[in-house]
């Protein structure tokens, strides 16, 4: 096939490209330019996409001997991504960029870039698998190594995406192997740190970045009854389930530390309170996809089991999920009722749904509700 190989600049795409081109399939190195600060430069592991990384593809590609080049997608990337974290922060709701990094760019824009031009898959470092079903039907799965597994930030994927996705490290069983093989291969990102935190906010500082992008006004900070406890120098720098920052003025009458339970924007108010509220048991969900073929319980609205994760690393918890459908599906939501509370879910995050290592699809969350709270 003709495989389009997205470098990052770091170790897991540098031998996903080396594992391509072994398979004999006609491959091209390119890497996304997604900011247009030329002397931005790498520190440690903190950031990525920064010039380094580009180098560092660059590199890669020479010593494979496959053709490189480097696509701008700068503004795509600040208007999908960079600015819908803004906004989504403004709005009270705490994003995963990641996520929309993959869905809006690495997925859809490159992807369709790739096919205008011939390609028939592009491949990426990701830890996922693709799976085809008994009918040829492409499915989605964990990796071998479920500690690196990154099937969670790939929920966005649709059927026709995972059609022309492509991730040669599915079963490989550690990182550790991975950089071996580098080594063997004499890739110089053998040894490159892995990159941690936002890429556009590298200094990892997401409060003080936000605090130049949107206008903070000074509020209130309340407890579950409504009782002023705190105030706030700006509603949209909290998130559900903080507990550092507050500098509360009146102590919880149990002496135990206080959390973030919800923020309400319009109202510029943070909610705190016992640790114990922050555990969720019904999650509603918006903007819903599927990794592949919907299950036959989705196409005929009944309820199903699976399991829920709510975040890129967290741990998946039983659940049973369905569509509550809205006339002509406008308003329609996901609904997942978690067996095991969850704590510090927060609207904007994503919950992405598994049975077995399979994914079958995701959704924004739109609500976290707990019985307990609500019952107060």
């Amino acid at each position: 096939m003709r495989v389009l190989a997205a470098m990052s600049g770091g170790v897991d795409s540098a031998v996903a490209a080396a594992r391509a081109v072994e398979a004999g399939h006609d491959v091209v190195g390119v890497h996304l330019a997604l900011s247009r600060m030329p002397g931005t430069l790498r520190t440690g592991s903190r950031g990525c996409c920064t010039i380094e990384d580009s180098r560092d593809a660059w590199r890669a590609c020479d010593v494979l001997g496959i053709p490189y080049y480097v696509w701008d997608f700068s503004e795509r990337f600040k208007e999908d991504v960079v600015q819908d974290f803004i906004d989504e922060y403004a709005a009270g709701r705490t994003p995963n960029p990641c996520m929309r990094c993959n869905e809006r760019i690495k997925f859809a824009a490159l992807l369709e870039k790739a096919m205008a031009l011939g390609f028939d898959a592009v491949c990426t470092g990701h830890y996922a698998k693709v799976i085809e079903d008994a009918d040829g039907n492409r499915e989605l799965h964990r990796a071998a190594d479920w500690a690196k597994d990154q099937s969670y930030v790939l929920g966005v994927l649709t059927h026709e995406q995972l059609k022309h996705s492509m991730f040669p490290l599915a079963d490989t069983p550690s990182k550790a192997e991975v950089r071996a093989e580098a080594e063997r291969r004499g890739l110089s990102v053998a040894n490159k740190p892995d990159s941690h935190d936002i890429c556009f906010i590298p200094d990892g500082d997401t409060a003080g970045w936000l605090a130049e992008k949107i206008e903070m006004t000074t509020g209130d900070i309340v407890d579950q009854t409504g009782a002023k406890v705190g105030e706030h120098p700006g509603a949209n720098a909290f998130t559900v389930g903080q507990r550092r920052g507050l500098k509360l003025g009146t102590p919880a009458a149990d002496g135990k530390p206080r959390f973030v339970l919800e923020i309400r924007p319009k109202e510029n108010k943070v909610v705190v309170g016992p640790q114990a509220l922050l555990a969720i048991d019904e999650i509603r969900g918006i903007k819903v996809s599927w990794a592949g073929l919907p299950i036959a319980e989705v196409e005929t609205g009944a309820e199903f089991e699976c399991y829920a994760q709510v975040r890129a690393h967290g741990d998946p918890v039983p659940a049973t999920a369905g569509m509550e459908h809205a006339p002509d599906n406008a308003g329609s939501q996901l609904v997942v009722r978690l067996a095991t509370p969850l704590r510090g879910v927060a609207p904007g995050q994503t919950v992405v749904l598994y049975q077995g290592t399979r994914v079958l699809g995701q959704a924004t969350i739109d609500a976290a509700r707990s019985l307990q709270r609500a019952a107060l």
